[in-house]
């Protein structure tokens, strides 16, 4: 496991605010720093600012709060410190820091929330410039020995040089010196075009620990005296336990104990977790399910279509002219209701957390994207100060929005709080991982086109019924009642706008919310509203008689960088010439987490509902790029995941409850079936956008708009699963 750095703290006030779990935490504090000047990590090296330790050897040891979960961000940001640091990249390791030191310090390392595409992004400023002042106070130690002027010292590849004389010294020599200056009140970051690291595909930090299997995951935590835990929740949503019989496990084999956990599940404990899981589903479970329990998708898919009537109520989060009036009048309308289901994150690891509860301390182990926000999950369910708990985090065996939510770690505290002094490791099953996950949220979508009498597209109307993310899990973030997260790669403005240039606009979202909790999936809701635009976008072509791509770049005059994305797939695709017999084409493009980004897929369809992906193009232009090599890895495992979903993923509900609860009904795409993937980056400069995310939501349209070219059938609901179309 990491280490974690203990600075020398004498407390006399703690205070810590945990209304904004989801987003952070409001700190305020009065915390004296005692004892030596120096700063120390926990193998006693100095640390030149918060961010840089430099061990002897020159090993340099960067800070990283955000979660490493396979998209690179740990890589990247480290990148991000050594570049402006001039260290030897050789030589990089990194750490986390626990977000109870965090605290401690003043949220001295920033946002520890990953998610969003904003592990870069959102962070790149002031992790440089953490890299920036540990340069300076390094060149500020050797030249103070030296009795020289800064000015006339130079650093690089974590050698300090004196100019005039050629003397030279390195980090791990000047550290202990350096760690004991005051550091500088500002800094000057580099300009881009002399970034020597940044932009560079050096190979990833956590390669070889993983490859060798030394990297440690949650579910690896192992603590002296440690015991396992299995848990089951009321499989209704909302729903309660009611009652069990633990008498009827009590002699079971390995098990120490049955406890209750909050209102709603229950928990056995036992020396292993086969043996905690095999007592649990002996135990008699009565449960209160609730009026939820009525609930399917077909009433859910009932009441999300009643919110596509007009007359329904709906927040508008995009607007110009008069779209109703223009289409009452126009030469031409087209229609189109689309849908998108439920998606489950399926995370190979499933949801776990190790807890040690004592009536003093509680400390929690686990893989989280938001290190504060277990935290402040701690500090609930163990009823102890700040200054008492604290988190370690661990590598996430995939996260894609599902461990941003702190459930998991409320659980454990709550089963360990009930044996005190014992580690328990909680971990879920596969089936209680699948069952109670926070899903993609379920949505439909009306669009409405009109033309003038010369098939000039004159108006839109993007009427979306379905779920507010922001509703179940951020409240405070609503605006008026409006989730401005709805409207993404549709909105007005903003790091998700909408890239066409209509007349008469109307874009709006009927907020219904079914009991299946919604929560941030990877491109969120990019996701479904790429999919209804862009499909919607080829229908508006095919109506108008005019080929998809030049339909599209006459509304986006207006919209350069949208457009330059979209002609970047274009040529590369070879979308003006011919494609192979029997191959056809779809395009399609959006803007999401700040980066715009297209693509253009090609396939071939045998029996009219065998697909074949044989290429996929994407073009991003994310601004800045950190590192080419893990761009395009992200873009390829952006397709993974889309093209998994349009074909195999959505969940359907049943009784109240998930009905998918293991792989064998919900598929994930096999290599054979991953086409090649080509990304073409196209980084403008003057912004930083994400990565991540955005590209996952044109994989879908692009594959759709193909099979629309490839057959002359639209297909306006997903999975391709229901519609009996699956891959050659």
């Amino acid at each position: 496991m990491n280490k974690h750095i203990s600075p020398r703290l004498n407390r006399r006030a703690f205070v810590i605010g945990t209304a904004a779990v989801g987003a952070g935490l409001a700190i305020g504090l009065d915390l004296p720093f005692g004892g030596p000047a120096v700063v120390r990590a926990a193998d006693g090296s100095p640390e030149i600012g918060a961010w840089v330790v430099v061990r002897p050897d020159d090993t340099v040891v960067i800070r990283i709060a955000r979660s490493e979960m396979g998209q690179g961000s740990l890589t990247g940001l480290a990148q991000l410190v050594a570049e402006e640091l001039e260290c030897d990249w050789t030589k990089v390791t990194t750490e986390y820091p626990t977000p109870g030191q965090s605290v401690a310090r003043k949220r001295v390392w920033g946002d520890f929330s990953t998610g969003g595409s904003r592990g870069i992004r959102s962070s790149q400023d002031y992790v440089r410039k953490g890299g920036a002042t540990a340069r300076v106070m390094l060149i500020q130690a050797a030249a103070d020995a030296w009795k020289v002027p800064a000015s006339e010292c130079r650093a690089q590849n974590s050698v300090i040089t004196h100019t005039p004389s050629g003397r030279t010294t390195t980090y791990g020599k000047v550290a202990e010196a350096a760690a004991k200056l005051t550091p500088p009140a500002d800094v000057k970051l580099k300009d881009p075009k002399d970034w020597k690291l940044i932009g560079k595909g050096v190979n990833r930090l956590d390669t070889v620990d993983k490859t060798t299997g030394a990297m440690i995951y949650g579910v690896d935590v192992k603590l002296p005296g440690m015991l396992n835990a299995a848990i089951k929740d009321c499989p209704v949503f909302g729903g309660k336990l009611k009652s069990f019989d633990e008498a009827k496990i009590a002699n079971m084999k390995g098990v120490k104990k049955v406890v209750r956990v909050g209102d709603t599940a229950v928990a056995v404990v036992a020396d292993t977790w086969w043996h905690a899981k095999t007592a649990l589903e002996a135990l008699p479970i009565v449960w209160d399910e609730g009026d939820n329990a009525k609930v399917s998708s077909e009433s859910i898919a009932k009441w999300l279509a009643e919110g596509l009537d007009n007359a329904q109520p709906a927040y508008v989060g995009n607007k110009n002219g008069d779209a109703k009036a223009a289409i009452a009048g126009a030469a031409k309308k087209v229609e189109a209701v689309y849908s998108y289901p439920y998606q489950n994150h399926a995370t190979m690891e499933p949801m776990n957390a190790t807890a040690l509860y004592t009536a003093d301390r509680c400390e929690v182990w686990c893989g989280t994207q938001n290190g504060e926000a277990a935290f402040a999950a701690v500090l609930e369910a163990s009823g102890l100060p700040a200054e008492k708990c604290d988190v370690h985090k661990v590598m996430l065996g995939g996260g894609f929005g599902r461990r941003g939510q702190t459930d998991y770690v409320r659980q454990a505290v709550m089963i360990a709080k009930q044996m005190p002094g014992t580690p328990i490791k909680l971990l879920w099953s596969r089936e209680e991982d699948m069952a109670h996950g926070r899903y993609h949220p379920i949505t439909q979508c009306k669009m409405t086109g009109a033309f003038d009498a010369n098939n000039n597209l004159i108006a839109l109307h993007y009427r979306l019924s379905g779920q507010s993310i922001l509703f179940s899990l951020r409240p405070e973030a609503l605006q008026n009642g409006m989730d401005p997260a709805a409207f993404q790669g549709v909105a007005q403005s903003g790091e998700a706008a909408f890239g066409y240039s209509v007349p008469n606009l109307l874009v709006e979202h009927a907020m219904r919310n079914p009991h299946v909790p919604p929560g941030f999936w990877r491109g969120v809701n990019v996701n479904h509203n790429a999919i209804y635009m862009e499909c919607f976008m080829d229908e508006l072509a095919h109506a108008a008689g005019q080929d998809p791509l030049e339909f599209r770049r006459k509304l986006m005059g207006n919209h350069p960088k949208h457009l330059a994305v979209l002609n970047a797939v274009a040529e590369k695709i070879g979308w003006t010439t011919p494609a192979p017999q029997g191959v056809y084409r779809g395009i399609a493009q959006v803007m999401g987490y700040g980066s715009y980004v297209a693509g253009a897929a090609e396939i071939s369809v045998t029996e009219g509902s065998k697909i074949k992906v044989h290429r996929i193009v994407a073009s991003t232009d994310p601004g800045y790029v950190v590192n080419p090599a893990q761009v395009e890895r992200q873009v390829a495992g952006s397709f993974v995941y889309g093209l998994s979903a349009l074909f195999y993923g959505g969940c359907t509900v049943k009784g109240g409850k998930i009905e998918e609860t293991n792989f064998d009904t919900y598929n994930s795409m096999r290599i054979n079936e991953m086409p090649k993937v080509e990304a073409v980056m196209v980084p403008s400069g003057g912004f930083w956008g994400g990565v991540g995310e955005p590209t996952i939501g044109v994989a879908a349209p692009a594959v759709l708009n193909a099979y629309f070219a490839a057959t002359g059938k639209r297909i306006r609901h997903v999975p391709l699963r229901d519609q009996n179309i699956t891959f050659a």
